[in-house]
């Protein structure tokens, strides 16, 4: 006959060896590293100083733009959806905080009637305290609290990262609407040129000193003005429009809001560049955020491996009562400690297993995520200086050319009225001044539009020491 010993005394070394397995199955899994380049490749901006990029806007010159930002960020829906999904995560991480700590519970019963038939009616009445603790032997819970953390802190830097962005694109369409302006007024002077020039030729082929040719070419010349004034105002209300949709305002009061500087494009502040691309993870709120997104992706991981070891949980309760049977009555106070419960997972057809996986796979996803946003944060920044410095190289280059076909437009005209000059030789010298024009306003514009690239690419001033600060609703812009 063999003998077996007690299960009080097998059941603590298998307890042990249990633990000791389960904590090496819930260690953290690796976090990738997040590789940058050690220099930018693009020529950095020269001649700038460093804005304060917080309060760059104010740097424009430009009262109006301010207040369409400010008004945008208040109306903005992004905006408004991440601050709830900030009140969100808030709540989350109270509820995952809590799940450390004992609940407790009050209780309270009433009852009249009798047990069986040899005893009287009685009543009872009792009140009580019941309290539940599950010992976070493993980790799960904690990990769970950290994951909860972690999504906090990045949807804190994404309510940030959204007040960038909508910003920007307001910046974008008011400097896009002004350059529309400033193309309007250009071409609204070209077009009267143009009718004019027709009215004329008209008048001289009529009296028989020109052909008919000319007329008709004149008369063509100043349709196709008319044409493109047309379409130019068409683009400004289109910008406009897009401006009162992200800021609310009233489209009447708008438009007389934004007469007061007509075709007037803002002068932001340059933007010297000190930072290498390794600091863009200390000032970018959506690479911050995605980065806390893989720690919370990590903790889910930790909770769902935990979810399959062994559960311990304590319990206890303290009631007062009082029973009443006809002219007796009891009162007292009952207490229990326990019981001290350990539950562990036998069968769940995989369930718990399949949860772990699912879990890895998400850490998976989160860590390419993080690493595409890096590559893509960087090429932001490099697209910005690659544009900032070919609009710098073209910018003396295209005065030059619009200097040179307005002067060449002028002289044309002049020999045209003296009759030294062509029709056809007119129209030809104001279609390259009127092209040259159009695009030196257009290099301007794109000039301003990469300035904004350049403040949303370098995270608008934010920094990771941000991420620790009050509640968002409090900051001012």
């Amino acid at each position: 006959m063999s003998m077996r010993p007690p299960f009080h005394r097998l059941a603590p070394p298998a307890l042990a060896v249990l633990l000791l397995s389960a904590c090496a199955a819930v260690e953290p899994p690796p976090s990738p590293p997040a590789v940058a380049p050690p220099h930018w490749q693009a020529p950095l901006p020269h001649g700038g100083r460093l804005a304060d990029l917080t309060r760059w806007w104010q740097q424009f010159d430009d009262p109006l733009l301010t207040q369409l930002i400010d008004a945008a960020q208040q109306e903005s829906p992004s905006l408004a959806a991440a601050a709830s999904r900030l009140e969100q995560s808030r709540a989350a991480r109270v509820a995952a905080g809590a799940a450390l700590l004992p609940t407790l519970d009050a209780t309270a019963s009433m009852g009249r009637g009798r047990s069986d038939l040899g005893t009287p009616i009685g009543s009872s009445r009792s009140a009580g305290l019941q309290a539940s603790w599950e010992l976070d032997l493993f980790g799960g819970v904690q990990a769970a609290r950290a994951a909860a953390q972690a999504r906090l802190d990045g949807a804190q830097a994404s309510w940030h990262a959204a007040r960038v962005s909508v910003a920007a694109e307001v910046a974008g369409h008011y400097v896009a609407l002004r350059a529309c302006e400033a193309q309007v007024v250009q071409t609204r002077a070209d077009a009267a040129s143009r009718a004019e020039s027709a009215r004329l030729t008209e008048l001289s082929a009529r009296a028989g000193f020109q052909s008919l040719a000319d007329a008709a070419l004149a008369r063509a010349s100043a349709a196709q003005g008319n044409a493109l004034l047309t379409a130019r105002q068409a683009q400004c209300d289109v910008e406009l429009k897009a401006l009162v949709a992200l800021t609310g305002a009233d489209e009447p009061g708008l438009r007389g809001r934004l007469a007061a500087a007509t075709a007037r494009l803002p002068r932001p502040e340059q933007i010297a560049v000190h930072a290498v691309p390794g600091e863009l993870l200390n000032q970018r709120p959506d690479l911050y955020a995605s980065g806390r997104e893989l720690v919370a992706a990590s903790g889910d991981l930790l909770q769902s491996r935990a979810a399959a070891l062994p559960r311990i949980t304590l319990a206890g309760s303290v009631d007062a009562s009082r029973l009443d049977y006809g002219a007796s009555q009891v009162d007292g106070t009952t207490w229990s400690v326990g019981p001290l419960a350990v539950t562990l997972p036998l069968f769940d057809a995989g369930t718990r297993r399949a949860n772990v996986e699912a879990a890895r796979a998400a850490y998976d996803a989160a860590a390419v995520a993080y690493r595409g946003q890096l590559r893509s944060a960087v090429r932001e920044v490099e697209e910005a200086l690659v544009q900032l410095d070919s609009t710098a190289v073209r910018a003396a280059d295209a005065r030059t050319a619009a200097e040179g076909y307005e002067y060449a437009f002028h002289a044309t005209e002049r020999r045209h009225q003296s009759g030294a000059a062509s029709l056809f030789e007119l129209e030809d010298a104001r279609r390259s001044a009127v092209q040259a024009q159009s695009g030196l306003i257009d290099l301007q514009r794109e000039r301003v539009a990469a300035w904004i690239s350049l403040y949303r690419a370098l995270g608008g001033g934010w920094t990771s020491a941000d991420a620790a600060a009050a509640d968002p609703q409090a900051q001012n812009r």
